[in-house]
């Protein structure tokens, strides 16, 4: 089969279809790999461009998102069994006193769909709890979600302890309602992300992809 009809389901956000196409794919000799680069990843980079030029929104970005991991389902299993490597490994949570997870979701998913390993650690996280699974991991990046002004100086919190937690220096990217790049610059943090197709081209940045 085409890989551009696996595509085509993600940019159309039809999870259901897109499983079973990589089911089909997977079936007729499609290697996990190839699934991923020649379908996911370049559908989500065009579902990304779609929102940059204000044809896509939310919506449809968490549709395409949705699809996307409704592949990943199918995938991973294969994906951790072979050589794959991912872009990077990002730890992603929404910071201490924060509960909400809609934007943070949608961002990990899209960071997902672009190739990068994600440890999603939910809402309400400790700063120490960030350092933890940094040192655990490996990770390259660690990305900060808020939507509270309340929680901004957890978020800062959270970079210090970060910074302070040894000798490798793990990229610091941030976002939500309340943040700014100005204040991104102010806290130490590497990067700031108005919405999740920035965060993409971000975490590449941050990689130097």
């Amino acid at each position: 089969m085409d890989l551009t009809t696996i595509k085509q389901a993600v940019i159309e956000g039809d999870d259901k279809q897109v499983a079973d196409l990589a089911r089909r794919a997977l079936d007729e000799g499609h290697s996990a790999e190839s699934v991923l680069n020649d379908a996911l990843i370049v559908g989500m980079g065009e579902v990304g461009a779609l929102f940059e030029q204000g044809e896509y929104f939310v919506p449809e970005l968490l549709l395409s998102a949705r699809a996307m991991q409704a592949a990943m389902e199918v995938l991973r299993p294969l994906l951790s069994a072979s050589s794959y490597q991912p872009l990077g490994k990002v730890v992603m949570g929404t910071v201490q006193g924060d509960l909400h997870d809609i934007g943070k979701k949608l961002v990990a998913m899209m960071l997902e769909g672009s190739g990068f390993e994600v440890i999603d650690l939910g809402t309400d996280v400790a700063p120490a709890r960030f350092v933890e699974i940094v040192e655990e991991s490996g990770a390259q990046i660690v990305g900060l979600s808020a939507l509270l002004t309340t929680t901004l100086p957890a978020m800062e919190a959270t970079v210090s302890a970060l910074r302070e937690a040894g000798p490798v220096r793990v990229k610091v990217m941030i976002g939500g309602a309340p943040v700014t790049s100005a204040y991104a610059q102010s806290i130490g943090a590497d990067g700031y992300a108005p919405d999740a197709s920035s965060a993409v081209a971000l975490a590449r940045r941050l990689v130097g992809k």
